[in-house]
């Protein structure tokens, strides 16, 4: 009964931070809730073998949204591709820099710790933890991510400014 009760309080403690992640991830409050839920539901399945719950639900919803991202992804390919044989010209694409649209575009193995890291303000430990990688590795990966960032706003800044 006391595992039952424990799983309660976490759910009423950390929902509405897990959720309110998703959101500034996913901007739509449906999905971030859909996301949340859903990672508490796998937490559940797994309730006895998770060390650290927190950490495990972090981990979850960040492949979610990262699933999410990928069916935006086609649902605009699509459209695109759909309008492509109404218009000889699409419209000019918006050139202020959008972080999100960087961040999605870095292979999983980097985007992961950086939404934990940045986006979930998890230390490195617990990254590594849920990951089942090495601490130095999370932390050699955030570097990756970073240098890539970094490169990728370089080049958006060169463009924007010739």
């Amino acid at each position: 009964m006391s595992g039952e009760r424990e799983a309660e309080e976490l759910f009423e403690d950390f929902y509405p931070r897990l959720a309110g992640w998703c959101r500034g991830l996913v901007d739509s409050d449906a999905a971030a809730h859909d996301i949340a839920s859903e990672a508490f539901t796998r937490l559940w399945s797994r309730w006895s073998t998770v060390r650290r719950p927190e950490s495990y639900l972090f981990s979850v919803a960040a492949n979610l949204v990262k699933d999410h991202w990928r069916g935006r992804e086609r649902e605009r390919h699509a459209a695109r591709r759909a309008s492509a044989g109404t218009s000889e010209h699409a419209p000019a694409a918006d050139q202020g820099v959008d972080l999100r649209s960087l961040v999605e575009s870095l292979p999983d193995r980097l985007r992961v710790p950086v939404l934990l890291y940045y986006y979930a303000g998890l230390p490195v430990d617990e990254i590594a933890s849920a990951l089942h990688r090495r601490p130095g590795t999370v932390k050699s990966d955030l570097h990756q991510a970073r240098q890539r960032l970094r490169s990728a706003l370089r080049g958006l800044h060169d463009i924007t400014t010739t």
